[in-house]
Formats: C-alpha cells, sequence, structure tokens
C-alpha cells in the first residue's frame, strides 16, 4: 500500500471518529430502570426504556432479544408481546388491540 492510501484511510478513520461518539454517549446517558428514565432527578416513563424492560423480561423467560431489536423491529415486539401473553408485567409494555403503547405502569 502506498504511504498516500494509508495517510487517507487514517485520516478517514479520525474523521469518523466524531460522527459515531454522540450516539455512544447519547445511549450511556440514558439510565433506564423497570421502564422508567432517570431524567431531571426522576424516574419517567418513556418507550426507549419501556422497550428495554421488556426486552429484559423476555429474557428472563427464554427469549433471545436484544433491546434494539425491541426498539427498531415492532414485528419483534409484537412476537414478544405474544410469547409473553398473560405475563402480567409484561402486559403494560406491550401494544394493546388498539396499536398503541401503554406507558408504563
Amino acid at each position: 500500500m502506498s504511504k498516500t492510501l494509508i495517510l487517507a484511510l487514517s485520516a478517514l478513520g479520525v474523521a469518523a471518529l466524531p460522527a459515531a461518539l454522540p450516539y455512544s454517549d447519547a445511549q450511556a446517558a440514558i439510565r433506564c430502570k423497570d421502564g422508567f428514565q432517570l431524567s431531571g432527578g426522576g424516574w419517567i416513563s418513556t418507550p426507549y426504556c419501556n422497550d428495554a424492560h421488556l426486552a429484559q423480561i423476555a429474557r428472563r423467560h427464554g427469549a433471545r432479544v436484544s433491546d434494539a431489536e425491541i426498539r427498531e423491529n415492532p414485528n419483534k415486539k409484537y412476537e414478544v408481546c405474544r410469547f409473553l401473553s398473560g405475563t402480567p408485567t409484561a402486559r403494560d409494555y406491550c401494544p394493546d388491540e388498539g396499536g398503541d403503547n401503554h406507558s408504563g405502569h
């Protein structure tokens, strides 16, 4: 490889790094507990944390699903909700028959 090509690839890698950092920092800054997000010193129900909690409940029942799969794929969320049907804690985080989400307890 030529020195110019190596320098160009290195520069691209360094240039792309800041673009990746805000997403990582934002993800790390979100703190969830039982479907609620820490915000301004208090806990509020948010879709992000609701989905993370639903994934956690599903994993406890043996499902192999990530938080991101629940957030990013509505069909996966419906599949998990069908799997967990009858589970009282999951019911609060699953879409009802009308398609609306409950926003926590």
